[in-house]
């Protein structure tokens, strides 16, 4: 629950997409990197908890033990960090964001709500950040349950913190409402061009 202190190195531009699970921000975010006029590198999320499926290391997050994890936290190695459930982790490495920056590109995250924010916070001119609302409270439910990744308690945890995190959506940028995902994705690539095209405004 911590946004880093050290200074990182700011190069290109963070684009952020944050919203409940199950509402589409993953399918948004695979999207925008497949348009190459846009210059985006997803950034690979920190997180302590087990592998799900056929999630790969260093692809799909890298995979932290919880003692490594507060490890990282004790050295801020983190931008920000968050304890989503208890003794599951997430955060995101200062050290992933310098790598894609070293490369030209600009950073898109797919991340919690409350990680969101704090980029925001922490890089306010030169973040965009947008929440991916969904239909409704039971279309999310509907769609986690079909992932079939996840047990009915677990499901449960996550459709209680949704109803939370739909709350924090006017504290974001944009927002885009995922009703019909031909949509979202048009709306998504256009938001994210005109703000990756523009000027960062200049700090006195």
């Amino acid at each position: 629950m911590a946004i880093a202190t050290k200074p990182i190195k700011k190069r290109g531009k963070l684009i952020v997409f944050s919203a409940p699970s199950g509402s589409g921000k993953t399918t948004i975010v695979k999207h925008l990197l497949g348009v190459d006029a846009l210059n985006l590198e997803f950034s690979i999320s920190a997180t302590s908890r087990e592998k799900r499926g056929d999630e790969i290391d260093k692809k799909d997050y890298y995979f932290i033990s919880l003692k490594n994890f507060k490890n990282h936290i004790k050295s801020d190695a983190f931008l920000e960090w968050e304890e989503v459930y208890r003794d599951n982790f997430y955060g995101t490495l200062k050290s992933e964001v310098e790598r894609i920056w070293a490369t030209g590109k600009h950073v898109i995250f797919d991340i919690d709500v409350a990680g969101g924010l704090r980029i925001k916070k922490k890089f306010p001119e030169e973040t965009l950040a947008v929440f991916v609302k969904p239909p409704s409270i039971d279309e999310l439910k509907i769609r986690l349950k079909k992932r079939k990744t996840e047990s009915d308690d677990r499901i449960n945890m996550r459709i209680a913190k949704a109803s939370v995190e739909l709350a924090t959506a006017p504290q974001f940028d944009k927002i885009i409402k995922n009703y019909d995902l031909e949509v979202a994705l048009k709306e998504a690539e256009k938001l994210v061009a005109e703000f990756v095209n523009s000027p960062t405004p200049k700090k006195n």
